[in-house]
């Protein structure tokens, strides 16, 4: 950015006044801050009764010591707890010369107070105290063994946080752009009488030099040699970043260390980068200063708006430096962990950093990098899409995610604003009317508040808040908002809404960083159809630097490896089935024998697992994970992994090849990685292996399992087959089919049927299904299931909503537990399609009786399943207490009675209302609700399948034909 613009820069906004000076330092420290309350007692108030045999107790104040990582500080005495925090706290900030909010001082008054902070650090004052930036100048001084202190300008906004923040105050572009800091710098020291700058260089020293040096005789002590390792990151793209080890001699100054391995000068010629990553952390990036940048300091002391720029910026610009950083880089940069702190008391902090280190740095300034590294496996986690129940989640919590990134991106804590809802049924009366309108609605409405007064939650005029909701707002520093996500979903818990609320902005700001040529607008159209609403404005000027440079980073990256790739896929034959993705789709190899024990959405996968980089004859290994758990269908793994375990059974192993992903990934892996040749990571491809070790079924099938004898499903299965046995039906369709229970549960019993078919839209259910009938028909080749007399048997992929001919008029359609996966209003539109349409003799559906969760819920609290936390939590994952994270709705059994009744009285069909788990007469009734339509006699033929309806949506997946 040109600094002619230094001068023209619009005021700042102020910060809220409702800022306090506790709640501006916990934006830097968060819990890092320890404030430790110490009473005091006043001997000094007087006793109002001094004729009492027992005299009274002075009043009890209050001290606050407050513990940052670099100092402590401790208050004056208060009467109020609160006051005490609020002095220490500002005290603190004064320390850290961080300004308050009600700063409102004029651009004549900031640079007036620039330069007067810039003059006080060079007197003696200053030069005797503890500060980091008195190190400086004790180690430049006895660097150079001269009387006369030149220091490097740039040293100063960096080393006193009190100058950086004038400089953030007179231009607010600062903070992303080293020059303005250091042209400020420059211009207030020019400015100052006391200050003397160099001609030729960026050089500042006091104007009278003699007599500082007996300032620091007492601290004259050769420090060590140091050796550490640093980081090179290479202006130009096509040359790796390297890690180098990095000296330090004693009596050397670190800054001009620097400057040699960078090639310049000396440490004038030096920028240095603010901290990166944490707050207290000294990991900075140094690089050049560009060549006759933008100041010509001769002529521009007054005004740098006549400042023309020499040079092209954009031509030396470190786009990977950049946005590591999230600052503006220029030319060859060193990240290293070097530097004088509070703690360090005059001597040189350092510290090491691995390559791996700065890839996982890199990683984690992505929306879901965090989330990756906390799970340890960059190569195969996801940010999951949904947040389903605390005891299933794996890894940071998407609220810590998303404080996490604000902080690295240099915005304020996001705020959470956290509303309940009443229950609509306030009066009687109300209820009355609704109930003449539409019963549906009010038993539904009825149940929440019910649920919400069984949590003890009622108010005392009979309404609940038992239901929360959660608005997310994201702001810049000055207050502005970016982001304001108000999703219309509510939640049992405060807590789901919150993280619900921030895993949705971060699963959006994803999709930005991810899909860099997106346009913007675009984003915000999609963010708008979710409840999160963008400041077009803001979020540009915030995120689309670091979005370009994200952007070019991988591009190049991956215009690089798609070359090379297809020279590496030529030349090992990788054109073979075994390519990553031949006709796009992974192929999976699965072995060993099958278990029978399949994971379905909602269980919980542990598999060990490792991943080789394979070129040629090299093959090293990149990750390895011995257990790794996460929750199936809410895509917390990369797509293969997850699309591969579901087509595995417990201990079978499975292998797939893929692609490379971008470098950051492979990288960032902690000291897992092998040596690799200087073409990693372009060439070659990645090959996985995966053991499927155990499932933990879902919350619904533990429930069952925990309280019904036989299983709930087991019992669904066995009302079904005794149906289908006395209706001596000889074609059969379950909608829904999934993994196939149902189908492969006809090859265990003895039917009439001839013809068995399963309809799914998902593929990797009719995987699991397809396996589970391969194997029951290769038994029945060997004569192990005469009993059955299939003669086809066919797997269709196709939306139950729509309809295909081929499947109309069998005897008997079965839907088990599947209508509550939909929406409510498609499954109303299923009814009224398999009826009118399909028009099978019999129709059978279930779906979870609503009204019985609560027994569910007690009974788990009242038999202490302490080994399963899933059950304690049902009540809490979902809104109105839903069993399954995926349900859509759940009906109560008015709702469910009134449905089928009306479906039926619709299409002439019959309809009987039963279930199973529970008993009719018992309250709350069958903890599964079923209703058998059949198709009532008439004397008109059953209507025939005309010519406009002879479509064919439905595709077929597997078919066998049975001799």
């Amino acid at each position: 950015m040109a600094l002619r613009e230094l001068d023209e820069a619009p005021k700042p906004t102020p910060k809220k006044a409702g800022a306090t000076s506790k709640a501006i330092l916990n934006q830097k420290y968060a819990s890092k801050a320890c404030y430790i309350i110490e009473e005091v007692n006043d001997e000094s108030t007087n006793n109002a009764c001094p004729g009492l045999a027992i005299p009274q107790q002075g009043q009890i104040k209050f001290r606050c010591r407050l513990e940052l990582p670099e100092f402590t500080v401790v208050s004056d005495v208060f009467t109020r707890k609160k006051d005490a925090e609020q002095a220490a706290a500002k005290m603190a900030l004064e320390k850290l010369g961080i300004l308050l909010p009600n700063s409102t001082l004029t651009m004549k008054e900031q640079w007036e107070k620039l330069v007067s902070r810039l003059s006080f650090l060079f007197k003696d004052e200053f030069l005797k105290s503890s500060h980091p930036l008195v190190a400086h100048f004790e180690a430049a001084l006895l660097q150079r063994q001269r009387v006369e202190i030149l220091l490097p300008a740039s040293v100063f906004p960096v080393c006193d946080v009190q100058l950086f923040n004038l400089c953030k105050s007179i231009n607010p572009n600062a903070e992303v752009d080293p020059l303005i800091p250091l042209a400020l710098t420059m211009k207030a020291a020019k400015q100052s009488n006391f200050i003397y700058t160099s001609r030729d260089k960026l050089w500042i020293s006091r104007q009278t030099s003699g007599g500082i040096q007996p300032l620091f005789e007492k601290n004259f002590i050769a420090t060590e040699n140091i050796q550490t390792e640093a980081i090179f990151i290479p202006c130009c793209m096509k040359k790796p970043v390297e890690a180098f080890h990095l000296e330090v001699a004693a009596n050397e100054y670190y800054v001009d260390v620097i400057a040699q391995k960078l090639g310049v000068i000396d440490s004038s010629q030096v920028l240095i980068s603010r901290a990166v990553g944490k707050s207290s952390s000294e990991i900075r990036l140094y690089f050049p200063v560009p060549n006759n940048p933008i100041l010509d300091y001769d002529s521009c002391v007054e005004d740098l708006s006549t400042v023309k720029e020499t040079t092209d910026l954009q031509s030396v610009l470190n786009v990977r430096a950049s946005y590591f950083s999230g600052q503006t880089v220029y030319g060859d940069a060193i990240l290293a962990a070097l530097g004088y702190t509070w703690r360090s008391a005059g001597s040189l902090f350092h510290e090491s950093i691995s390559l791996a280190s700065y890839y996982r740095m890199l990683l984690s300034r992505l929306p879901d990098g965090n989330y990756k590294i906390s799970r340890d496996a960059p190569l195969a986690a996801e940010l999951p899409l949904a947040f389903t129940a605390r005891s299933n989640w794996r890894g940071s919590f998407p609220r810590d995610l998303l404080c996490t990134f604000c902080h690295q991106h240099h915005l304020s804590e996001p705020v959470f604003s956290v509303t309940s809802s009443e229950a609509p049924l306030k009066a009687m009366g109300e209820q009355e009317k609704l109930e003449s309108e539409n019963p549906l609605e009010v038993d539904k409405l009825r149940n929440r508040r019910l649920d919400g007064e069984e949590n003890g939650e009622s108010c005392g005029d009979g309404s609940t808040k038992s239901l929360y909701r959660c608005t997310l707002t994201v702001l810049t520093k000055r207050g502005d908002i970016i982001i304001e996500c108000s999703p219309g979903d509510f939640y049992r818990s405060k807590n789901d809404a919150v993280q619900s609320a921030a895993l949705k902005v971060l699963g959006w700001l994803s999709k930005c960083f991810k899909q860099f040529d997106f346009p913007v607008e675009k984003f915000v159209c999609l963010g708008s159809a979710h409840g999160i609403h963008v400041s077009v404005s803001n979020f540009s000027q915030q995120f689309s630097k670091q979005i370009t440079l994200y952007g070019s980073l991988h591009n190049v990256q991956q215009k690089n490896a798609s070359i090379k790739r297809r020279l590496s896929d030529a030349i090992n034959g990788r054109n073979q089935p075994n390519s990553p993705h031949e006709n796009g789709k992974i192929h999976f190899n699965i072995e060993g024998p099958d278990s029978g024990i399949y994971a379905s959405n909602g269980s919980l996968a542990c598999i060990s697992y490792a991943v080789f980089w394979v070129n040629g004859d090299q093959r090293n290994c990149v990750d390895r994970n011995e257990q790794f758990e996460f929750e199936m269908g809410v895509g917390a793994v990369i797509f293969p992994v997850e699309d591969c375990v579901s087509q595995m059974s417990v201990n079978q192993v499975g292998n797939f090849i893929t692609s490379v992903p971008s470098e950051e990934l492979i990288q960032a892996l902690n000291n897992k990685i092998t040596a690799f040749p200087s073409s990693f990571p372009y060439d070659g491809c990645l090959e996985y292996s995966i053991k499927l070790l155990q499932i933990t079924a879902p919350m619904e099938d533990r429930m069952e399992q925990a309280f019904f004898n036989p299983p709930l499903s087991k019992q669904r299965l066995e009302f079904a087959l005794t149906y289908i046995r006395e209706s001596r039906a000889s074609t059969l369709v379950d909608f829904g089919c999934g993994s196939g229970s149902l189908l492969d549960a006809l090859f265990q019993h003895d039917t009439t049927l001839e013809e068995i078919a399963g309809v799914d839209i998902s593929q990797k259910s009719l995987s699991r299904a397809a396996k589970t009938l391969y194997s029951n028909l290769s038994r029945k080749s060997g004569l192990q299931l005469q009993h059955t007399n299939f003669k086809t048997v066919v797997l269709y992929e196709g939306s139950i909503i729509e309809f295909d001919h081929r499947l109309y008029g069998v005897d008997i359609g079965t839907c088990l537990e599947v209508i509550e996966h939909m929406e409510e209003e498609q499954a109303c539109v299923f009814g009224n399609l398999v009826l009118s349409t399909f028009c099978p003799h019999i129709l059978i559906v279930s779906t979870p009786n609503h009204e019985y969760n609560s027994i569910l819920h007690r009974s788990s609290t009242e038999m202490n399943i302490s080994t399963d936390e899933a059950l304690e939590e049902i009540a809490q994952a979902q809104p109105y207490r839903f069993r399954n994270h995926d349900h859509k709705f759940e009906w109560t059994r008015l709702q469910f009675n009134q449905w089928a009744v009306d479906l039926a009285s619709r299409h002439n069909y019959s309809v009987k209302i039963s279930g199973v788990g529970g008993a009719a007469d018992t309250e709350p009734g069958f903890a599964s609700q079923i209703a058998v339509f059949q198709r009532k006699a008439t004397k008109e033929a059953p209507k025939e399948c005309s010519q406009e309806d002879m479509s064919l949506p439905y595709k077929v997946r597997w078919k066998w034909g049975v001799n």
